[in-house]
This record gives structure tokens, C-alpha cells and sequence, in this order.
């Protein structure tokens, strides 16, 4: 599998398919399809390749990986050395495990699900709660 990992521009638009991850800050490889003011871009060769690495690097970014990585005093940063560097490394190991790889992207995407509907329900609940609790004030 071959991709490639640079800083992206602003305003620049990649043919191929692509993810961007966050480079500045507490958040730091958070990996998103919209890009960052501060982000690495990473492009790839087809879109099933592309879907696979966005995994890997939402779990290593929710796994707080990068936090080891961070430089800088007062607003921490990802070098883009050091993340190719052990980006590539995570990826070829957890590439080799294909199977389970794949057995864990389902089980992320299902809980980012789940997720999701859990904030939505929390949030109608809140309205509902405001919707009684106004009828008070009448």
C-alpha cells in the first residue's frame, strides 16, 4: 500500500482520494475528511486503502498515541518527521493483521455510531426537559 503524507495548503484540491489529520494542538492526529487550518494531508491510490489508514489514525489518535510526540511549550505540535515516521510504522504493523484490522474497523465504525445516536438522544431529552420546564414559567 503506498501513500503519501505532506503538509496541506490552503485551498488546494487532491484528485486522489484523501484524509487530513490535525497537526496543532491538544487534538493532534485527529484524522477528519475536511481539512484543518493546521493539518498533514494524506493521499492515497484508491478509496479502500484511504478508508482503511483513516481507522488506523482515528485510533491512534483516540488512544492519545501522539501525545508522546508533541513538541512545543505552549501550544503542543506534530512534527511531520515524526509523523511519517511512526505513522508508517503503526500502519505496517497493523496492516500485516489484516483480519483483525478489519474485524476492528467494523466494531469502531459501529460504536461511532451508536455514539452519535446516544449525543442525539441526550440532546432531545434536554429539549424535552426545557419544553416542560417553560411551560412553568407561563
Amino acid at each position: 500500500m503506498n501513500f503519501i503524507v505532506k503538509s496541506h495548503k490552503k485551498d488546494t484540491i487532491y484528485n486522489k482520494p484523501h484524509f487530513f489529520v490535525l497537526n496543532k494542538g491538544m487534538n493532534s492526529g485527529k484524522p477528519q475528511n475536511e481539512p484543518f487550518t493546521n493539518s498533514f494531508v494524506i493521499i492515497f491510490d484508491s478509496e479502500a486503502d484511504s478508508e482503511n489508514i483513516f481507522w488506523i489514525a482515528y485510533s491512534l489518535w483516540k488512544s492519545k498515541f501522539w501525545h508522546q510526540h508533541f513538541v512545543g511549550s505552549v501550544i503542543p505540535f506534530l512534527r511531520l518527521l515524526d509523523f511519517k515516521r511512526e505513522f508508517f510504522q503503526k500502519s505496517k504493523l497493523l496492516k500485516d493483521e489484516h483480519e483483525a484490522h478489519l474485524k476492528h474497523v467494523e466494531a469502531l465504525k459501529l460504536l461511532e455510531l451508536k455514539e452519535k445516536q446516544f449525543h442525539e438522544n441526550i440532546n432531545l431529552i434536554n429539549d424535552m426537559r426545557k419544553v416542560i420546564l417553560h411551560r412553568y414559567i407561563k
